[in-house]
Formats: C-alpha cells, structure tokens, sequence
C-alpha cells in the first residue's frame, strides 16, 4: 500500500492572508495537482491536521473547494488550529467523518494496512493530549485485529523531535500511555503526525515514527537548545509511505514544484 501525507495546510479564506508572508491556498492547490499526477498513484491520502488557519469564517468553504479535485480517496484528523465542528459540518456527507461524540476519532478499515486515526486536539491550546477516553478507544480498536498491519495518525507527535520549543507543544498528557500500547503492539507499523513542520524521522517503541513537512511553509532546521526560530523558504513537501508485503515502511519525501533534472546513462550508472 502506498500512503500520501499532507499536513498543516493552514488555508485561508478568500482575500485573506496567514500569519506568514506565504500563499498556503496557492500551495495547496499545486500539491493536489502533484498528487494527481504521481505515478504510481498512492491508495489514500492523509492529511493530518492544520487544515485551516484559524479557523475563520470561509476557511473550510475554500479547504473544501481546493481539496475538490483530489482524484485520490483522502481522510483528516484535526490539529490545534481546526474546528470540530466545522471539520464535521465540512465532511458529513463522506461516510467516513464521525459525527458524534466528543472527538473525531475513526478506524479506517478498507485498505490493505489499517489506519486509526487520533484526536489530539486540545481546544484553546497548540499542545496535544490523549485523555484516558481517547486511549481506550485506541486500545479497543487495537484489541480487535491484533495482526493486521495497522498505521496510527494524529497532529501532534507523541515523541521528541529535537526542535527545542516544538517539543513542548508535542502531545504530552497520555504520550507514555501511547508508546506502551505501541509497544505491546508490533503490527503497529508506523505513527503518523504534523504539526511541526519539519520532516523528522525517529525509531519510537517498535514503530516507524514520523514527522510530515507542511505543504503551507516550513520551518528552519535548527537543533540548539534555544533557537531563533523562523520559517524558511524551503519548498512545500509531503510524505509518500511504501507499506512493504514483509512488514517494512519506506518514506520518501515529495518534493511540490518543477524541479528539471536530466538522465544518467547505464554506462554511467556502473561507474
């Protein structure tokens, strides 16, 4: 199975602008059509979070219009700039948006690896957490195919990624409680996140974890303990993930933009 992650798309209304100097809808607009045009195609694409940059009114109006033309079957969890109800008022009529009870949590079951996706949101504040209802119905969920490849995604990582200040706004209520039940775990092949945008990779309790970049700006690589931090005119990016017949997870990084290059011969191949 191949698997597309877009994150933190922070649209923005019509006639309006982010917090940055960076046009997020035009941004959002060429990864649709980069993902359209991947060959091969992946199955599914997720976006994990960040989808709005407020919200504000008419941010999900134009989110809707511009994830339109996605050819691919996509699905979405929320992150700390989302509104729960305005994402299920956007996606009522999919099928697949849970239109009850307190968070959007959801399995997604028809695939060849299993996604469950994870609210991590904690309204009013840019930390994530997973309150004991929210790991139970992890654990459920979990229990009940216990060897089926199984993908988990949420905005927030649950893990250190070395960026100083991201990393206290991580996922920090329940994080350990996670790792133990990914650790107990070993179909969970991969965990899924955003929110920092910056691509990071990290070996977490048995699981390939993951970083995506954001397809609206990204932010400067910087591993000191106190950085500046600042954003950075790095491309817009998002991850493709090569799920494996013999259980291993290959990443690579897609690149968003006309980037010509040319051919190597065979001859040159082999010297």
């Amino acid at each position: 199975m191949l698997i597309a992650q877009m994150s933190d798309l922070h649209v923005t209304a019509p006639g309006t602008a982010p917090t940055t100097a960076y046009d997020t809808n035009t941004r959002l607009a060429a990864a649709v059509a980069h993902l359209n045009a991947l060959v091969p195609r992946p199955d599914l694409v997720l976006i994990t979070g960040d989808l709005v940059n407020g919200p504000k009114p008419g941010e999900y109006e134009a989110l809707s219009a511009l994830l339109e033309p996605l050819a691919i079957p996509f699905r979405v969890l929320p992150g700390n700039h989302d509104d729960r109800t305005e994402l299920r008022r956007t996606f009522a009529g999919t099928g697949w948006m849970p239109m009850e009870g307190p968070f959007l949590q959801h399995a997604v079951e028809e695939f060849p690896v299993r996604i469950l996706m994870l609210d991590s949101v904690i309204p009013g504040s840019a930390v994530g957490g997973l309150c004991a209802d929210r790991l139970s119905w992890l654990a459920e969920r979990l229990a009940e195919q216990p060897e089926r490849p199984t993908v988990l995604a949420l905005h927030h990582p649950p893990f250190d990624t070395g960026l100083a200040f991201l990393d206290t706004l991580r996922c920090l209520e329940g994080a350990e409680e996670l790792g133990r039940l990914v650790r107990s775990r070993p179909n969970v092949r991969a965990v899924l996140c955003g929110h920092t945008h910056r691509q990071t990779a990290v070996a977490w309790n048995g699981a390939h974890g993951y970083v995506a970049p954001s397809v609206a700006y990204q932010i400067a690589l910087d591993l000191a303990p106190e950085p500046p931090y600042r954003w950075t005119e790095e491309p817009s990016a998002l991850a493709l993930h090569q799920f494996r017949p013999n259980g291993t997870v290959v990443t690579h990084l897609s690149v968003i933009g006309d980037y010509p290059g040319r051919e190597f011969s065979r001859k040159a191949r082999n010297s």
